[in-house]
C-alpha cells in the first residue's frame, strides 16, 4: 500500500494534531504491507517530525504543502492542491488527519478522515463567535465527503452519533490515538531556571475546554493555603490560543507570574521529561475527545488528578484521581491534588490497547478495505464502459452496480 498522510495545519509546534500524525506514521511504518508511506506538512512545520521523533526510513518522504499561513490559504490547498499531489504520488489513500475541506470527486482514491473531537458543537467558544460557524460548516463538509471516519475514541464516536446524520456515523469506526511509552528523555530540564522545584503539569493548549484558569486558581489556593510547598511551579505545555490573553490577565492580577511558567515548542524529549519528574499530571478539562496526556502520564508513571469527563474514564479510569466540575471547583481540584501528593508514584501503567502493533492492524484491515472496494467500483466501471460499447442494455447493468459506487462521488 502507497499511503499519503495529510498533517498541514496552522500550528509551528507540536500539537495533538502533529503528534497524532507522526505516531500514526511510526505506527504504520513496521507494517510489510506499506510499501511507501508519504507525509504532509505546512511550510512552517519542516522541523516537527525530527521534533517528534520520527525516524528515518526508505519507505517514509515528507513533502511541504504549497500553501501560505492563514485558514483560508490552507483550506483551499486541501481542496484543490491535496488531490493534485495525491494523484502525482499514485497514493492507493489519504488519510487526513483532522477535519479539512475534501473535494471528493477530484481524489482517484480512497480517503480517510481522523475525528478527534465535536468541539465545534460541543463548546463553540473555542472557536470564539462567528468563527465557530464556519467550523461547523468546514466540519459538516468533512465529515459527508470522507469515505471513512477513524474517531479516536469511543466518547468521540458517540459524539458523533449525536450531532451528525446515520449517513455520517455509520462510516465510523473507533481506532484509538497510539501512544506508547518513549525510552528517552532530556537530561536538562525545559523549566526556565529550574532548579529542582517541585512542579505541577498541565499540557494544554490555550484553549476554552482545557479549563486552564481553574488550575490556576487551585493552585494560587494551594499556594495561599501551605498545603504545596512555597517554591512549587505549575507547568504549562501548549501552544498559544484564544484563551492566552485572559490566561496572562490571571497570572498578573493573581501575582504568579513567577511561579507559572508558559512552555510552547518544547521537542518529544523534553516533554517526557517533564512527565518523570512533575510532582502531579493535571488534566482540568471540561472535554475532551481522547485525553492523550492522560495516557503518557500513565505511561510514564505519573500521579494524575484530572476532571471527571468520558474521556478521561475511558483512558485511565481506575488509574486516576478524578474531581467533579462543578459551579466552583477550585476546591474540589485543589483537595484532589493534595490527596495525590500523598501517594506514592506508581510504576508505569501499561496501555496496550493503544500500541502501535495492536492499532496498526486496525488501520490496515480499515486501507485494505477501502482500497479493496475502490478498486472493484473501477472494474465495474470499466466492464460497463465495454458493454455500452458492444450492447444497447448498459443502462440496465449500470443500475445493478449503481450502489458499489460509496467511495467516490464523482
Amino acid at each position: 500500500m502507497n499511503i499519503l498522510i495529510a498533517a498541514a495545519s496552522l500550528a509551528s509546534n507540536l500539537s495533538g494534531v502533529q503528534r497524532h500524525a507522526f505516531n500514526l506514521a511510526r505506527c504504520l511504518l513496521p507494517q510489510p504491507e506499506i510499501s511507501e508511506l508519504h507525509v504532509v506538512v505546512a511550510p512552517w512545520q519542516r522541523n516537527l517530525a525530527g521534533a517528534a521523533g520520527l525516524r528515518r526510513d526508505v519507505r517514509l518522504a515528507t513533502h511541504v504543502a504549497s500553501t501560505a499561513q492563514g485558514s483560508l490559504p490552507r483550506n483551499l490547498w486541501y481542496y484543490y492542491g491535496l488531490p493534485k499531489l495525491a494523484a502525482q504520488l499514485q497514493v492507493d489513500l489519504v488519510h487526513l488527519t483532522y477535519p479539512m475541506p475534501i473535494n471528493a470527486a477530484a481524489f482517484h482514491c480512497p480517503t480517510v478522515l481522523t475525528l478527534h473531537d465535536l468541539y465545534p458543537y460541543e463548546i463553540p467558544l473555542n472557536f470564539g463567535v462567528p468563527k465557530f460557524i464556519f467550523n461547523r460548516m468546514l466540519l459538516r463538509q468533512s465529515l459527508r465527503n470522507a469515505d471513512a471516519i477513524a474517531c479516536v475514541s469511543e466518547t468521540t464516536s458517540s459524539r458523533l452519533r449525536q450531532y451528525a446524520s446515520p449517513s455520517v456515523w455509520r462510516k465510523a469506526i473507533r481506532i484509538y490515538n497510539c501512544v506508547e511509552a518513549e525510552p528517552l528523555a532530556a537530561r536538562v530540564s525545559p523549566i526556565p531556571g529550574w532548579m529542582g522545584e517541585p512542579f505541577l503539569l498541565v499540557i494544554a493548549q490555550h484553549r476554552r475546554n482545557k479549563n486552564i484558569p481553574l488550575l490556576i486558581g487551585s493552585f494560587d489556593l494551594l499556594l495561599r493555603s501551605d498545603q504545596i510547598k512555597p517554591n512549587s511551579k505549575l507547568v504549562i505545555v501548549g501552544i498559544h490560543g484564544p484563551e492566552s490573553n485572559k490566561i496572562n490577565r490571571l497570572l498578573s492580577a493573581s501575582g504568579l507570574l513567577n511561579c507559572v511558567h508558559l512552555l510552547e515548542g518544547i521537542s518529544e524529549q523534553e516533554l517526557q521529561w517533564c512527565y518523570r519528574n512533575c510532582d502531579v499530571l493535571v488534566s482540568p478539562s471540561i472535554t475532551e475527545g481522547f485525553g492523550l496526556p492522560i495516557a503518557e502520564g500513565l505511561l510514564a508513571g505519573c500521579r494524575i488528578v484530572c476532571s471527571d469527563i468520558p474521556a478521561h474514564r475511558e483512558v485511565g479510569d481506575e488509574h486516576c484521581r478524578f474531581f467533579a466540575l462543578k459551579q466552583n471547583a477550585i476546591e474540589p481540584l485543589a483537595e484532589a491534588i493534595t490527596a495525590a501528593l500523598r501517594e506514592p508514584k506508581t510504576p508505569p501503567i501499561p496501555l496496550p490497547q493503544f500500541s502501535a502493533s495492536v492499532l496498526a492492524r486496525q488501520y490496515v484491515a480499515l486501507y485494505r478495505r477501502l482500497i479493496g472496494s475502490a478498486a472493484n467500483v473501477s472494474k465495474v466501471r470499466s466492464s460497463d464502459s465495454i458493454d455500452h460499447a458492444a450492447t444497447a442494455t448498459v443502462s440496465v447493468s449500470a443500475s445493478t452496480h449503481q450502489p458499489a459506487l460509496q467511495f467516490k462521488r464523482k
